[in-house]
């Protein structure tokens, strides 16, 4: 039975040899090698099966029978024998010797075979033997040779020991293969081998030079990649892995430094750059041996490209390479009788850039400074070698010239070498040219602080915040002088340039000299801020405090100094608030600015933001509510509070306050807040004996200035973290709702429907969140349908609108299809209409990710989808009277939607963004122009089918009565230039004409952007444009 078995598989496998070798059927070769697998014959048996035609005289035959073979192995190579192995391995470096045509199947099976685990000992070497001998590599094709590197690479892999063996021979055979190779995807593979060969120390023997030679002859790549290639190989890809060989040896050196040095001197930038970048990688490795000889004209090429180049690119290559120098100078240890090279080398940069630091009118100066800068960046030692003759000179330059563009040539210069000295850290004193010129570097810098000139003044300003940065540079003395020059520029100079720079200066400073600035400065704007003059040098009195107040924020960057400069801003805060003069209110927006930088600043320190909340949010609480209270019974006192704007500058103040708390302290504060507005629980605010209780939420006229302060209850618990529980959070929401549809003041309701609507955003799912959403809908459907208050009740909607769609609550598709059907009511819908903006934008103070909102992922995408065909159908069936609302609310969704997914849906909307634009309402039309604008760069194709419609409107609206409309049109007129030139020269000199009128507009960003455009619109179908 087991011979009839066996008699039967070997007919069938004979059956199967005979269709593949004649070629007769597809898909025989897997067939055998999934008998192989399943046990139903041998290897060894196929090479019998074969016989006939392996012996076969036509060398075709043999060919497909070797592949036939070759295809097996492939695919069965992990199931082989170790006698086996052995077997075919001879078999088939006999067929080496075999006609041209049987060649490629047998690499195929000795690729197969060097994937075999249990290859025998010396296999590896006598296959790649006999390849390297019989084989002439680059007569192959692309795929052929591409399998010789494969042989090659998994043998380096498995069998490095035995390749190691081969000594030199293995290298030199390994040249051969390569040598001519031009094939890019076989380029890469070849490279790697190379790489291979150096880093796994294979023995180069006597053909260093050789294998320099066969790669470096690709030196710099000239390769580009034809169109639509599916191999996907770069020019980059090439570069980097050629770049990799040259500078992965030291060995290379001798052959690779001239080539280098010749390519540099090319006229193709290409070739600078690939070379320079290549020097800088070759630094990494090598020493001061390699590079020795070579040193004077790598310097003399480097020192005329950045002379003479008119290329950033090739210029900030040559620093680089400079500094890769420098640096690998400097990491040669040397011995006592050697030559420093990085003396000498420093000596020659010297010697050819020094004298140019000397002209600061001249344009080597800068080149000059540039490379003596990148020089000193590569180590320590380099820098002191080059300070001490530069520093001394540049300090001698300034003091000799007087011009204030030249000190300020020279100052840039001298800040370069400051700023280099930061690397190092701390300024030792035994070798620092830096630390022996102390008085002189403090002299020159102070001077330009007091220089007329403003540009002088600005990298003075840079040059201190750098020694102030310099641990151990600026001597107690040095301190007290630079904070009185950052208050006298802050405070007083005139040009706002300087002052903001003087801020930000001690803003660097301050975390590093915290009890300094804290004991100085703050105490002198302290001052300052209190003072009553009248005028201060020119500036008057109101300016003056406002820097005060700015110059005070930007200082507040450490904990210590926020402690001492927040009772200064809450004191003078509490000093305007009592006083009546017109402006009061502007300034306390202004206190209330700073307050907000300074929370910001807080942040990220969870004391310094505990101690911040702490001090700020209870007291501006206090003096809010102690305002409402007067305002009842003194209409005069504290009324400044109260104003809108005030209110508006006094939210970001809180929120930012309570963002970063952690989750504990956060519910230690809300557990004061929450009861001060539903029960009226003063006892926690500073201060706190007030004339009458706190009910902002009870009914009355006389609680009116009460209410307002919702906006900072809303400030304080929609920026709570999600994690931290509200107390009494049901009733706060019911009194919310109440408020927003009763109240009489559009600010309070607006406040409290926000409130509301940033409380259900971030409310639990469950029962208690569909309760209080169906108590509003049914609060808010009949505000909306009759009744004095229905523009308060369509902005109730708004906002818990907005609060459901960012967090994806199924209600949310009901009440925007009532906020759809409000755009055909004659009265709500263009308020509706401009609904849609506010729910497709950004919210400053509420809803959004920085106040822990519950923000899902593309839901503005989500909106577009389900809600733009009903606004598209609306469109069509509403009346004329009112179509202009359905306008108005997709251009105002489209111009919130990101670009991409607009372009994909441009061709059905286009023709209602075209017939937005004739729409009379200015939004309406300055939305749709947003929304073009971008369009015209990114769908060119699309948009020129519409050219003619695109111009007229476009030039129509560029006399529009309001200038933000012209400007937007002139813009869209801009961009009509990227459009196809065929598509838009039959309009040319129509635009040209047309835009010559807003040359002459009165407003001058009109006549900006109508002189950008005309002078686009007259290069359409210039040559090379």
């Amino acid at each position: 039975m087991a011979a009839a078995a066996g008699g039967a598989g070997s007919e069938r496998l004979g059956g199967l040899v005979r269709d593949a070798v004649g070629g007769q059927q597809d898909g025989r070769a897997a067939e055998v090698a999934a008998g192989v697998k399943d046990g139903s014959w041998t290897v060894l048996q196929l090479v019998e099966a074969l016989g006939f035609c392996l012996e076969n005289t036509d060398p075709r035959t043999r060919g497909r029978g070797i592949q036939l073979l070759s295809q097996v192995l492939l695919e069965c190579h992990s199931l082989l024998q170790e006698k086996e192995v052995l077997h075919l391995v001879l078999f088939y470096e006999n067929r080496l010797q075999d006609h041209h045509l049987v060649i490629p199947s047998v690499l195929q099976g000795l690729r197969a075979l060097s994937m075999c685990e249990v290859l025998a000992p010396g296999l590896a070497v006598s296959v790649l033997k006999a390849i390297f001998q019989e084989v002439h590599v680059q007569s192959l094709l692309q795929l052929d040779r591409h399998t010789v590197y494969s042989i090659i690479t998994n043998f380096m892999v498995t069998r490095e020991e035995e390749l190691k063996g081969l000594g030199a021979d293995f290298t030199f055979g390994f040249i051969q293969v390569m040598d001519g190779e031009k094939d890019p995807r076989n380029l890469l593979v070849a490279f790697q081998i190379v790489r291979d060969l150096i880093a796994k120390n294979y023995a180069l023997g006597p053909f260093v030079e050789e294998l320099f030679e066969v790669t470096s002859c690709y030196f710099p790549i000239d390769f580009t990649p034809p169109p639509n290639d599916p191999h996907g190989i770069q020019r980059e890809d090439l570069i980097l892995s050629l770049r990799a060989v040259l500078a992965s040896t030291p060995q290379f050196a001798e052959f690779l430094l001239p080539l280098l040095i010749e390519k540099m001197d090319s006229d193709l930038q290409s070739a600078k750059l690939d070379s320079l970048q290549t020097l800088t990688a070759c630094c990494a490795i090598y020493g001061q041996k390699e590079l020795q000889e070579f040193l004077p004209s790598l310097w003399s090429s480097l020192r005329r490209e950045v002379f003479q180049t008119a290329s950033e690119k090739v210029e900030a290559e040559c620093l680089a390479a400079l500094h890769a120098l420098s640096a690998c100078l400097s990491r040669s240890v040397l011995s006592s009788d050697a030559e420093d090279l990085l003396d000498s080398f420093l000596s020659s940069i010297l010697q050819d850039c020094r004298h140019h630091l000397c002209e600061p009118d001249m344009k080597l100066v800068w080149p000059s400074a540039k490379l003596l800068q990148a020089a000193a960046g590569a180590s320590l030692r380099s820098y002191h070698r080059l300070t001490h003759s530069v520093l001394p000179l540049l300090l001698e330059q300034y003091t000799k010239h007087s011009q204030s563009s030249q000190r300020r040539t020279i100052l840039e210069m001298l800040l370069g070498f400051l700023e280099l000295q930061q690397k190092w850290g701390h300024v030792e004193e035994d070798e620092s040219a830096l630390l022996s010129l102390r008085a002189p570097v403090c002299s020159v810098v102070f001077s330009a602080l007091t220089d007329p000139s403003v540009q002088l003044q600005l990298v003075g300003i840079r040059a201190l915040t750098v020694l102030g940065s310099l641990q151990g540079f600026l001597s107690p003395s040095d301190l007290e002088l630079v904070v009185d020059h950052l208050i006298r520029l802050a405070l007083h100079e005139e040009d706002s340039q300087s002052s903001e720079a003087a801020m930000e200066a001690a803003g660097s400073l301050a975390p590093i000299y915290p009890k300094v600035f804290s004991g100085r400065m703050v105490p002198r704007l302290g001052e300052e801020l209190q003072s009553e003059r009248e005028e201060e040098r020119s500036l008057d009195l109101r300016s003056l405090r406002q820097r005060c107040l700015q110059a005070l924020a930007a200082v507040s960057t450490h904990t210590s100094i926020v402690r001492e400069t927040v009772p200064v801003l809450l004191q003078h805060l509490r000093k305007v608030q009592k006083g009546s003069e017109a402006g009061s209110a502007q300034e306390v927006v202004s206190v209330c600015q700073s307050l907000h930088r300074v929370a910001l600043q807080c942040q990220q320190d969870a004391e310094g933001c505990w101690y911040f909340h702490q001090a700020v949010v209870p007291c501006l609480l206090a003096m809010a509510v102690q305002a409402s209270m007067q305002e009842s019974t003194h209409p005069l006192l504290g009324k400044v509070l109260l104003e809108e704007d005030v209110l508006a500058a006094m939210v970001p103040v809180v929120s930012a306050a309570t963002t970063h708390l952690s989750p504990e302290l956060a519910a230690q504060s809300v557990s004061h807040v929450v009861p001060l507005f539903l029960d009226g629980e003063v006892s926690f605010l500073p201060q706190n004996s007030f004339p009458c209780s706190f009910q902002p939420f009870a009914e009355g006229e006389c609680l009116e200035a009460q209410r307002r302060l919702v906006a900072l209850l809303m400030a304080f618990v929609c920026s709570l973290p999600r994690n931290v529980a509200i107390p009494q959070q049901e009733r706060l929401l019911r009194e919310l709702l109440a408020l927003s549809c009763s109240c009489n003041c559009p600010f309070t309701a607006t406040t409290a429907a926000k409130c509301f609507a940033g409380l259900v955003n971030k409310h639990p799912e469950g029962q208690q969140l569909d309760e209080i959403l169906q108590l509003a809908v049914n609060r808010m459907e009949p505000g909306l349908a009759e009744g004095p208050r229905r523009a308060q009740a369509l902005t109730l909607l708004l906002w818990v609108t907005k609060a459901l769609v960012l967090r994806y609550h199924p209600l949310s598709s009901h009440l925007t299809d009532k906020l759809l059907g409000l755009l055909g009511d004659v009265e709500l819908g263009p308020a509706a209409a401009d609904g849609f903006s506010l729910l497709m934008a950004e919210s400053p103070d509420v809803l959004h990710k920085g106040c822990h909102a519950d923000v899902r992922i593309m839901f503005r995408q989500r909106f577009f989808t389900d809600n733009v065909p009903k606004l598209v159908q609306g469109f069509h069936g509403a009346g004329p009277d009112v179509k202009a609302n359905y306008l108005k609310g997709l251009s105002h969704v489209l111009n919130h939607l990101p670009k991409p997914v607009l372009v994909t849906e441009l061709p059905t909307l286009l023709s209602l963004l075209l017939e937005a634009l004739s729409c009379p309402d200015r939004v309406v039309q300055l939305s749709t122009l947003s929304c073009l604008q971008p369009l015209l760069l990114e769908a060119p194709q699309i948009m020129s089918l519409h050219v003619d419609t695109l111009v007229t409107k476009f030039l129509s609206l560029t006399s529009s009565p309001a200038m933000a409309v012209r400007i937007a049109a002139l813009r869209c007129a801009h961009a009509l230039t990227s459009l196809p030139t065929i598509a838009l020269l039959p309009y040319k000199a129509r635009v040209i004409r047309a835009l010559a009128k807003p040359l002459d507009d009165k407003k001058r960003l009109v006549r900006k952007e109508a002189v950008a455009a005309r002078g686009e619109w007259f290069l359409v179908g210039s040559p090379g444009r």
